[in-house]
């Protein structure tokens, strides 16, 4: 007997994604029509565009939550009515690749996968360095990390709905803003006993255009300091994604660069030090900066990987002083992100 083809339920939570949809929905409605994909769900969260209405016109099945509430609400909130089997995680500014249908049930095929999630793409849309750079760099560690994932990412992801109803979804009350809400539920799909899969061909476009600012920002308030409370006080240290072991050890080295640089100042003397530290970290950072290289040619590889160090040293210090805020001052509970 032939198994039956689970269904498919796209999840779209939006907020002022207007601008958006003309790019992000025709490959998902495409896929809708060609029986790919079950149903399209666009939760709007109360944008103050016409985001509502423009995703109504186009084909899609629209929602509205009863309050802002950011997009772990509007997802859970498409929970409660999707019809599909699978719940298909897609942000608002991701164009899904053709074929991603075909991979969730592949990996779905498994019965202990509880999950799959997939990656950007190598051409996202942004076209500064720095926005290249950050996409990129996203697509770098989900292109390298183990298969068997310990967290999960709801960019372009997918969950058995029985499953995602019965943990109670993603956890809105902690992360009361755009976080790491995504993370903290992999952590409980594999604590409830399920298996997380990473399919690096599970692919999706990023239309998000990254400044210095925000991407600094994010990185530290959004990505850093929650990702590191969740850590400390819940599940430990993963070694996985951008936290395993090497990682860790090129952050310390990166430390040790930068503070020759500045030591410097005082003693030019050091010199020898403060290159053959640079040496390490091109050594240390080689796959990177092939990466880099291979998508931005030579000068883009050297930029990013001797920006990449910044990015060591402010994440490896929103860890030391989230260990200072736990062990020292005795904020044990503090995951409530700003």
């Amino acid at each position: 007997m032939t198994a039956t083809r689970p269904t498919i339920s796209v999840v779209m939570p939006a907020f002022r994604a207007e601008h958006l949809l003309p790019q992000v929905l025709p490959p998902l409605l495409d896929m809708l029509r060609m029986g790919d994909v079950d149903e399209v769900l666009v939760v709007d969260d109360q944008s103050p565009d016409g985001t509502g209405d423009l995703a109504r016109r186009m084909g899609a099945t629209v929602m509205v939550t009863p309050q802002n509430g950011g997009p772990g609400a509007a997802r859970n909130l498409a929970a409660t009515v999707a019809t599909g089997e699978i719940l298909w995680f897609v942000d608002s500014d991701v164009i899904a690749h053709a074929g991603g249908a075909a991979r969730i049930r592949a990996a779905f095929a498994e019965p202990q996968v509880q999950a799959v999630f997939g990656s950007y793409d190598e051409k996202p849309a942004g076209t500064p360095w720095f926005s290249r750079y950050k996409n990129l760099m996203h697509r770098f560690y989900h292109q390298n990390a183990r298969r068997d994932a310990t967290t999960f990412w709801a960019g372009c992801g997918a969950v058995r709905r029985d499953f995602f109803r019965q943990i109670g979804g993603f956890d809105v009350d902690t992360y009361r803003v755009p976080s790491i809400e995504d993370i903290e539920l992999g952590y409980r799909i594999r604590n409830a006993g399920g298996r997380i899969v990473l399919d690096p061909e599970f692919l999706g476009k990023h239309l998000k255009v990254w400044t210095i600012p925000n991407g600094i920002h994010t990185d530290i308030f959004r990505r850093a300091l929650p990702w590191s409370r969740l850590m400390i006080a819940r599940e430990g240290m993963t070694n996985d994604l951008n936290t395993g072991w090497g990682e860790r050890i090129k952050a310390g080295v990166a430390g040790l660069f930068l503070l020759s640089v500045l030591w410097l100042i005082f003693d030019p003397g050091i010199w020898p030090v403060t290159l053959a530290l640079l040496a390490l970290i091109f050594a240390l950072n080689r796959a990177f900066f092939d990466f880099m290289r291979l998508h931005g040619g030579l000068g883009f590889a050297i930029i990013t990987t001797l920006y990449h160090q910044i990015y060591f040293v402010y994440s490896a210090s929103a860890f030391a002083w989230c260990l200072f805020e736990y062990h020292v001052l005795g904020r044990k509970n503090r995951l409530h992100v700003p």
